[in-house]
């Protein structure tokens, strides 16, 4: 398998990269309106902006070791999730994830998003990992006070005021 080195594995999930083969089942997670209420601001995204996405995280893989990862939960098939890593402007990368609403509540996000700040912060030695939640995203919110985030700035977004966290690195 491609990218088999991108690969994250936890207690209950199996996080890979996505491929260009994972197009239909994005876009039929990105597109249930729970699920891209926070993540892409209500915003439907078209075939192409997904196609384009999977490019640019299978060029960020190669490049930098960090991406979009497709979650399931271990021995199964079915999407549950997305996470990842992507620039938030100039300020570095910022953690995201998105869940099926069939697996909300079991702690899936948090333990994928950790899986994907303990890689950044270790593995590919980034400095600090960011996150951006929107002031009404309570359960993310929660998912990134879990991850030992703290608040730094809020900023203006699309759906009113969104804070942006940080975690930095252990001191080496």
């Amino acid at each position: 398998m491609a990218g088999v080195e991108h690969v994250l594995v936890t207690e209950r999930l199996f996080l890979r990269p996505v491929t260009a083969s994972d197009h239909a089942a994005l876009q039929a997670h990105w597109a249930a309106p729970d699920v891209r209420r926070f993540l892409f601001d209500g915003a439907m995204l078209s075939p192409a902006e997904i196609s384009e996405a999977i490019e640019d995280s299978t060029r960020d893989f190669a490049a930098a070791g960090y991406g979009l990862w497709l979650i399931q939960e271990q021995g199964r098939t079915d999407l549950t999730g997305t996470t990842g890593l992507r620039p938030l402007g100039e300020l570095g990368l910022e953690i995201f994830y998105s869940l099926a609403p069939a697996s909300w509540g079991k702690g899936y996000a948090t333990e994928a998003a950790r899986a994907v700040v303990e890689h950044a912060l270790g593995p590919l030695g980034l400095r600090e990992v960011l996150a951006e939640v929107d002031a009404g995203n309570s359960a993310s919110v929660a998912v990134i006070e879990r991850l030992g985030m703290t608040a730094f700035d809020v900023v203006p977004g699309l759906l009113g005021p969104m804070t942006r966290y940080r975690r930095a690195a252990e001191s080496r």
